[in-house]
């Protein structure tokens, strides 16, 4: 006996069409963290103007708000979680974290635990020290060091006490004209003494006693050398006062006291050029010993560093003109991470705006 064909009712048909026009726009939705069925656990730490914090808590910047623009056109629902520097790469390989934003740099190092997206900003390192102080200033506290006083009154004193009252006995008995008994020969022992050593010579007055003439005689050929040393000492109390704490680059960096935080990129760059240098735990602290004079400079990264000094009050530090090393931040995900491609198109769409380029100049300046 033939079979009737079945027919599936009406009703079943509607059922499945609805079913499937509903998996296919399931699939259609961007990964709201697919990996981890949740929202997205998002690893950050304070470095501004990338990463700010405010006191109650709200985080700002610009990484902050690029991350919230790609999570907008993604529809990534998401959680900001602080962590320090080696913990933003560690969480984000154990699985803690979904992704880490900031201003993180990629290394060999860390491309090996994670998958990072596009660079969003290319830098590179740079160096803080202290500013310099005015030249006239400069002049002033190494002219008049302790060292140069006490040649000072060492050469008042002889000058004074000892040639003046010499020239004034020798003299005053033949030569009472010049030379007079009294405070009034005094002061012309001592005035002779003064014009003889200064090579000025005005002639109005002259021993005439041979041991006046050998006096003087003794005392210009001494007052040469004194002039000279003199001189010799200004000139290496100006030098001194120069050379001390100029660096100009990282090649001077190899004899200086060196600060720079621990586990960075600068780290890594420091450590392989065999410079020493005393790690930080974050910027602030750095730059705290720095402007103390607990260092003589501060290498990290230079963005950072030049929105730092350029909003401190104490306007002490300056950044050196120039960057060294390279630097890219990125977004770093989990290895094979599904979210890396999608992170990825947004965040190549932001910096290929002008906006963010209007941002970087208005945040961080011009770069000089």
């Amino acid at each position: 006996m033939p079979r009737l064909p079945v027919k599936t009712p009406p009703a079943l048909l509607s059922l499945l069409a609805v079913f499937l026009a509903l998996a296919s726009c399931l699939s259609a939705l961007p990964a709201r963290a697919q990996e981890t069925g949740h929202s997205l656990t998002v690893a950050t730490r304070v470095a501004p103007p990338f990463v700010m914090k405010d006191d109650d808590g709200a985080w700002s910047g610009l990484a902050i708000d690029m991350w919230r623009e790609i999570a907008e056109q993604r529809g990534y629902e998401y959680t900001f979680v602080e962590s320090d520097l080696a913990g933003k790469v560690d969480g984000v390989v154990d699985g803690r974290y979904d992704a880490s934003v900031g201003a993180l740099t990629v290394t060999a190092a860390r491309e090996e635990q994670v998958d990072f997206t596009h660079p969003f900003y290319a830098t590179g390192f740079g160096i803080a020290v202290p500013k310099a102080p005015p030249a006239w200033l400069s002049l002033l506290r190494n002219f008049f060091t302790l060292q140069f006083l006490q040649a000072i009154l060492a050469l008042c004193a002889l000058l004074l006490l000892l040639l003046g009252l010499l020239f004034w006995l020798v003299e005053r008995r033949h030569n009472a004209e010049e030379f007079a008994p009294g405070p009034r020969g005094l002061f012309a022992g001592f005035w002779f003494s003064a014009v003889t050593m200064t090579t000025v010579g005005y002639g109005d007055k002259a021993p005439r006693t041979a041991a006046g003439k050998a006096i003087a005689l003794v005392w210009m050929f001494a007052a040469i050398l004194i002039i000279s040393t003199f001189t010799g000492m200004i000139a290496s109390s100006l030098t001194s006062g120069r050379l001390t704490g100029a660096i100009g680059g990282p090649e001077d960096l190899a004899v200086a006291s060196v600060g720079s935080i621990r586990a960075s990129a600068s780290d890594e760059w420091l450590s392989s050029e065999g410079i020493a240098f005393t790690g930080y735990p974050d910027i602030e602290s750095g730059l705290a010993a720095l402007r103390e004079g607990r260092i003589e400079a501060f290498v990290y990264d230079e963005p950072l560093l030049r929105y730092r000094v350029r909003n401190d009050t104490t306007n002490t530090l300056r950044v050196l003109p120039g960057t060294f090393g390279r630097q890219d931040y990125a977004i770093a995900t989990g290895p094979d991470s599904a979210l890396r491609e999608p992170v990825d198109i947004s965040l190549l769409q932001i910096v290929e705006g002008s906006k963010w380029r209007n941002d970087l100049t208005r945040v961080l300046g011009k770069v000089k």
